[in-house]
């Protein structure tokens, strides 16, 4: 790009993008051999100086070509741009500054050129002054690259003028979050974990590399990726290539910090998950970066009592008694006088033993209790545990409690 007019000034100016070579690739048309053409059109491509011996027909070249227009710019990474201020006239500039300023929707950055006054105390005929201005574009849009180029005339007449360059920050990645509560699918798993679900999807027009993925926790969790093998290496491989619109699903459970575990109000309360830290590479190893907004989950709703069950064995004998414990806590405001009912249902391969009816006692808000309960196992195979009824007393609401947990029941060895 260059900007100067000749009419008034002594100076011209020209910005060139800097950026990495792509590959030259061959432009591939072939034919079978018992079409019209034979073998024509695959002997042109093996001689074609661009395409790589023996795979003539994939895309890749062996040639490097230099940027032939501007290119695509993408969110995360760095601009990079020389700017040449050429004095081709036959006189001599005086106290030549230059400042450049890249201008987003939001806001003006000041890059080059405003630390000093003066770059160049005097500029002689075909004389240059030269300067590289990087920036990590962190905005998606348009932005305008803003040149201003100041010196003294001869005449001691100070002139400046500004070119404008703009161009168009594009999103690389798409990237969609999904969060799972452990107590959503099995009550006896209450930890209290948060899963999330990270769907990055590339949508830049060539393959990129994804060189890490990671989420960084907030103070109120700490994060276990589940993105490895047992033998610790990533189960997309050891390079992680996305081709263009292709995704990569990744895994992340977080669990609460003791504190809030303690106080399921502080608990309910502790939605910010933290942000995804993406790094990827295109274009021979171009680097981007991109952080998510801190993430946000839904604040679980406990209801009124929270049952969870705390211990309970994984395989249990046919015919012969077991036990466990559950634990029993008040979430709501006010205090609760409760009964427990124990029902078996009729298909069930397991029955309750025990007192069904019996009185819990009060219970205050917050407070919690441990229950041991007992149950004979009737039939072999994987049972659920159902059919805990909790009933409050004063309200004489009751709280239904089916699905809590599995166990596998096998026959005792002889």
């Amino acid at each position: 790009m260059e900007g100067r007019d000749r009419n008034e000034h002594l100076l011209a100016l020209k910005v060139m993008r800097l950026t990495r070579p792509t590959l030259c690739s061959p432009i591939i048309v072939t034919s079978d051999s018992k079409d019209l053409p034979g073998n024509l059109l695959n002997n042109d491509l093996k001689h074609d100086i661009t395409s790589v011996s023996g795979i003539e027909t994939l895309s890749a070249g062996q040639f490097l070509l230099l940027p032939q227009s501007f290119g695509n710019i993408y969110l995360g990474e760095t601009f990079s741009s020389y700017i040449c201020v050429h004095n081709d006239s036959n006189q001599i500039a005086k106290d030549v500054s230059v400042k450049a300023d890249l201008q987003t929707s939001s806001q003006r950055i000041p890059l080059s050129g405003h630390q000093t006054e003066s770059v160049a105390t005097e500029l002689h005929p075909q004389d240059t002054v030269d300067d590289v201005i990087h920036h990590e574009v962190k905005e998606v849009g348009t932005h305008i690259l803003v040149c201003e180029v100041s010196y003294t005339s001869p005449t001691q007449i100070r002139l400046s003028f500004r070119k404008f360059f703009k161009f168009q920050v594009l999103k690389p990645l798409d990237v969609k979050t999904k969060f799972y509560n452990a107590e959503d699918f099995i009550v006896s798993c209450l930890s209290d974990e948060v899963y999330l679900e990270a769907q990055v999807q590339n949508i830049t027009t060539g393959p990129i590399c994804l060189e890490k993925v990671s989420l960084e926790s907030s103070h109120l969790f700490n994060v276990t990726a589940l993105n490895t093998a047992l033998d610790g290496e990533s189960v997309f491989g050891h390079v992680n290539v996305l081709q263009p619109q292709a995704s990569r699903q990744f895994l992340y459970c977080l669990a609460p910090q003791p504190s809030l575990t303690s106080d399921l109000r502080l608990l309910s309360g502790a939605t910010n998950i933290g942000k995804l830290d993406i790094v990827w590479r295109s274009n021979l190893g171009e680097r981007g970066r991109l952080q998510t907004s801190q993430l946000q989950r839904m604040a679980p709703d406990y209801g009124d009592i929270r049952l969870s069950v705390q211990e309970l064995p994984n395989i249990v004998n046919l015919e012969e008694a077991f036990t466990f414990v559950c634990r029993i806590i008040n979430t709501c405001e006010r205090s609760m006088d409760l009964v427990l009912a124990l029902e078996s249902a009729p298909s069930s391969g397991l029955v309750w033993s025990g007192v069904s009816g019996r009185q819990m006692g009060k219970l205050e808000p917050g407070a919690s209790v441990y229950l041991p309960l007992c149950m004979v196992a009737l039939s072999p195979g994987l049972q659920n545990i159902s059919g805990i009824r909790l009933t409050d007393v004063f309200l004489k609401r009751t709280y239904d409690y089916d699905d809590l947990a599995q166990v596998f029941v096998t026959r005792a060895s002889a």
